[in-house]
């Protein structure tokens, strides 16, 4: 910092944070007695622990004097990792500066400084929630549950919309999709430490998402976290190591009728340097869930139902799902009918044109197949029924064929049974050695001008 800008901060932005801090008491006071439509105990603050289901609303407000207390380091941190919940103080992202000094970890702080800079001047005013998603490990026939092999293989839904962006960043798109965070299971990664890849750059771009990581313990495998409001405040340029924050952003997001900015983000971890493996049926069943995890509507079972229907879809696609549940005041999971809908806040978004908006998730540093990776998320976008899938590149050279497929497939009218079982196909003989080229070239030879692929003459 510069000496005025040193002397603004300790003069004008630290005084108003102490304040803050001083007010928590009274913002969780008045966060607790909230009723929230009559389900004031199911949407406060509380530990969402893994497998429990269950949704957060935080006042933007009560979520900056949260990270005051991260600035701070004033949250306990013993038997955070036992209890498997990442680091939520900002010592080690401060201490970075001196232990190794680096020019990527010096911008990400000045976007947290930046966004205290903000709040300190005028506090926001919106909703931010958080929710732990799951698919249910046992089919009791009153939850969502997790898909078998059978399932996939069988399935007769409609590929949805598939498009393909070269170039641009997710967060940029203004279709209001859910943007994929290609998150760590444990929620932010190492926002608060070295990391400065996608997940951690949206984390110091939006730092309210860190609050997410004081109250969600790390993801199983068939769980994502969805935050819903995040306000952004920073641009920036560059990625990883060459990552430089570039000054103000004005986040002109519209609003729902809960007053949360209509920047939906869901976080799926993939599998970490999955190598042959992930070619394997059981890999491939965890990887296809966590995404349909994410993707899906929380909504009620009734909606989704419905939306398979007005797609010619059997219902008997999930004989073992009847509704998703909610937390009630004690604790307890309960079914949410339709005559409930109306208190339901899934359903406060008008879902019919929400998509979403991802990229190479799960490759990069954790490794894995750019092309199976892609086919996966473009199955489980479409299983959970929406109407698009945008899916940015980044010139991933793997991927420079990938529009031309989507619509060759497309032209065929395969379901997603058919996509699945193609995958499946080309996963075996890949796991067995039979083949080293991707998907794409062996599901369509042509268009790389050699090879023979699969005998596509039946199908077409």
């Amino acid at each position: 910092m510069s000496g005025e800008e040193s002397r603004k901060w300790f003069q004008e932005v630290v005084p108003v944070l102490g304040n803050l801090l001083l007010r928590l008491p009274s913002l969780l006071e008045t966060h607790y007695q909230n009723p929230h439509n009559s389900m004031r105990r199911t949407t406060a603050l509380r530990l969402l622990d893994s497998q429990q289901q269950g949704i957060i609303f935080l006042s933007q407000e009560l979520i900056a004097a949260l990270l005051g207390c991260s600035f701070f380091c004033l949250f306990p941190v013993k038997d955070r990792y036992v209890n498997h919940l990442p680091m939520i103080n900002f010592d080690e992202l401060f201490a970075s500066l001196y232990e190794d000094y680096s020019q990527k970890q010096e911008n990400k702080i000045w976007c947290i400084i930046h966004y205290f800079q903000r709040i300190s001047s005028k506090m926001p005013k919106g909703i931010v929630s958080f929710e732990r998603k799951a698919l249910h490990l046992k089919n009791d026939y009153t939850h969502i549950s997790c898909p078998d092999a059978n399932f996939w293989s069988t399935s007769t839904v409609p590929l949805c919309r598939f498009e393909v962006h070269n170039s641009g960043l997710i967060e940029d798109q203004s279709s209001e999709a859910v943007e994929v965070d290609f998150a760590n299971k444990y929620l932010g990664g190492g926002a608060l430490g070295r990391g400065c890849v996608q997940e951690e750059i949206r984390f110091m771009v939006s730092p309210e998402l860190i609050a997410g990581m004081l109250f969600l313990p790390a993801m199983a495998d068939n769980e994502a976290i969805e935050i819903v409001g995040v306000e952004r405040f920073s641009s920036y340029t560059g990625y990883a190591s060459s990552f430089r924050f570039s000054g103000d952003y004005v986040d002109e997001r519209e609003v729902d009728a809960l007053g949360r900015r209509k920047t939906r983000i869901v976080a799926i971890d993939a599998l970490c340097s999955p190598g042959t493996r992930q070619y394997r049926m059981n890999f491939l069943l965890r990887e296809i869930n966590k995404a349909f995890c994410g993707f899906l509507y929380q909504c009620e079972y009734q909606l989704y139902q419905k939306k398979l229907q007005e797609n010619g879809c059997s219902s008997a696609l999930f004989d073992a799902a009847t509704s998703t549940s909610m937390e009630t005041s004690d604790g307890k999971f309960s079914n949410h009918k339709a005559e409930n809908s109306q208190n339901d806040y899934h359903c406060m978004d008008q879902v019919d044109n929400i998509g979403v908006a991802t990229g190479n998730w799960g490759c990069g540093a954790f490794g894995g197949d750019p092309e199976l990776k892609t086919i996966i998320q473009w199955l489980a976008s479409s299983q959970a029924v929406r109407p698009f899938i945008a899916y940015y590149t980044f010139g991933l050279e793997a991927l420079q064929s990938l529009d031309e497929v989507a619509h060759w497939i497309l032209a065929q009218r395969w379901t997603v049974g058919d996509l699945w079982n193609m995958l499946v196909e080309y996963s075996t003989s890949r796991s067995k050695g039979e083949t080293n080229v991707g998907f794409l070239h062996w599901l369509l030879p042509s268009i790389y001008g050699h090879g023979t692929g699969i005998d596509l003459s039946n199908l077409a």
